[in-house]
């Protein structure tokens, strides 16, 4: 029996992660490019980088995509951190160019597939996956299915008094938490006259620092870099105390370029959710790291189309 391939995309505000993946869930190759100020271009360039020497093998394409989406139709409704693609019917656009079926869904509810085909969720019936990156973002796996909902956990609200998110919302949790949060609430410090190594880097520009550059600098022990991330973290940790009240799950898996300040930024919240969530359904969760990495938006949006009838063009 011939082996089938796909091509899969995790697609988020910072950068375009595509993948050649088989029927097992193995990654065979991958490519990752910014996603810029021209997304669809972006996608397209992608795909097409690795559909040109698979093209015979290619069963399908699947793309996951931060944002609201109406996966049915195949639409991206609205995306914070991508809004070029807002009312865009990726499905077809793809398959315009790509004679192949295509699957669409939300990153981290992929993300979450991808977990329970082939991760740490496999060992789980009711789990929640975070994605923590440029945004936060949820997927929800309850009695080993996909809940079909937006899971957008980003956006609910811990400040009522707060800032006002792109979303329209107020105060939602990847304001305080998400990577453009650490980075923000950084510049703001160094825009302050505050201390720290990041001032001096890229030649004292330090608009350009990533989150990234934050972490090595708090491993060096700078103090500043190292209460930015404690406090995201601490915020973090309130929205996964909010979850386990609400759902109770098995547990909480994390993942996304975030996930790599485990020591700095997760554990204080893990502490955090400790103290918020109920006693008794915070012993009976494990907050534990994805074994995908980030890989796992693109082994989800690979085993969305190889559990999907396929349609022939």
């Amino acid at each position: 029996m011939t082996e089938k391939y796909c091509i899969a995309v995790d697609m988020g505000g910072t950068n375009t992660r595509a993948a050649l993946i088989n029927s097992y869930g193995e990654v065979l190759t991958k490519i990752k490019e910014h996603t810029g100020t021209d997304p669809l271009a972006t996608l397209n360039k992608l795909i097409g980088n690795l559909y040109s020497d698979n093209a015979a093998k290619v069963y399908g394409i699947g793309l996951a995509v931060a944002g609201i989406i109406d996966s049915d139709n195949g639409i991206v409704l609205w995306s914070p951190h991508i809004q070029k693609l807002k009312d865009v019917n990726l499905k077809t656009e793809i398959e315009k160019s790509f004679k192949t079926s295509v699957v669409i869904e939300n990153d981290a509810n992929a993300a979450a597939y991808g977990e329970k085909w082939a991760g740490t969720g496999k060992d789980y019936k009711n789990f929640v996956v975070l994605t923590l990156g440029t945004g936060i973002g949820g997927g929800i796996i309850i009695d080993n299915k996909l809940l079909p909902v937006a899971a957008e956990v980003g956006h609910m609200s811990i400040n009522s008094g707060g800032a006002q998110c792109a979303c329209g919302n107020i105060g939602c949790l990847e304001l305080y938490a998400s990577a453009r949060a650490i980075i923000g609430n950084a510049v703001s410090a160094l825009e302050k006259g505050d201390n720290s190594i990041l001032k001096d880097f890229y030649n004292g520009n330090f608009y350009k620092i990533t989150a990234e550059d934050i972490y090595k600098t708090a491993l060096d022990g700078d103090m500043l870099a190292r209460a930015v991330l404690r406090e995201a973290g601490k915020n973090l940790g309130i929205g996964i105390a909010n979850i386990i009240n609400i759902l109770s799950p098995d547990a909480v898996i994390l993942t996304g370029g975030l996930v790599g300040a485990w020591n700095i930024y997760v554990e204080p919240a893990i502490q955090e959710a400790s103290k918020r969530a109920f006693n008794e359904l915070y012993a009976r969760v494990k907050i534990i790291p994805s074994s995908l990495g980030d890989d796992a938006g693109v082994i989800g949006a690979a085993a969305l189309i190889f559990k999907t009838p396929k349609t022939v063009k």
